[in-house]
């Protein structure tokens, strides 16, 4: 059996096939998993906002926002891990509107806005989203299988899917 790394929220983590990658309780926060399927090699983000210039603070947890967990676990598996960029591709859930279901408000969907930030900047690194299962009013829990590129996913009331 092999070992499960967990991805806490605002977080990000590196595993290699046997290993498996997983993350708890995404609502509107969005999982991104990047991967090569070559070298078994993946990282998962567990993010929860969409972009760290909004927040005014020095003292910033740079895994809690897309642009900048984003970045940094793609410079950790091209750089120090060596992947290709050319070989990475995405799986991503989540980003559930579990704040604005009686509002016509965009400031309050934030699913809505972790997943466009995150295709805008899978697409300005040309890494095809192979699969997805985003938005909608439920939380998932994910977890992704490198030996086999399958993002499983649980939901409450909803059922289990592979994708």
């Amino acid at each position: 059996m092999s070992e499960t790394i967990r991805v806490g929220m605002a977080d990000y983590k590196i595993c290699r096939s046997p290993q498996k990658i997983s993350t708890l309780g995404l609502g509107s926060c969005l999982g991104v998993v990047l991967y090569d399927e070559s070298s078994g090699i993946c990282g998962m983000a567990h993010v929860m906002l969409p972009d760290s210039t909004r927040i005014p603070s020095q003292q910033k947890n740079r895994f809690k926002f897309m642009d900048t967990c984003l970045q940094d676990m793609y410079e950790e598996l091209t750089i120090k891990n060596k992947v290709p960029a050319s070989k990475l591709k995405a799986k991503i859930a989540g980003g559930a509107k579990m704040f604005a279901h009686r509002s016509s408000n965009s400031m309050l969907n934030v699913g809505a806005q972790n997943v466009e930030k995150a295709k805008e900047m899978l697409s300005g690194w040309r890494i095809p989203i192979r699969a997805e299962d985003t938005g909608d009013r439920y939380g998932r829990t994910i977890t992704f299988d490198p030996s086999k590129s399958e993002l499983h996913i649980k939901t409450v009331g909803v059922g289990e899917s592979i994708i």
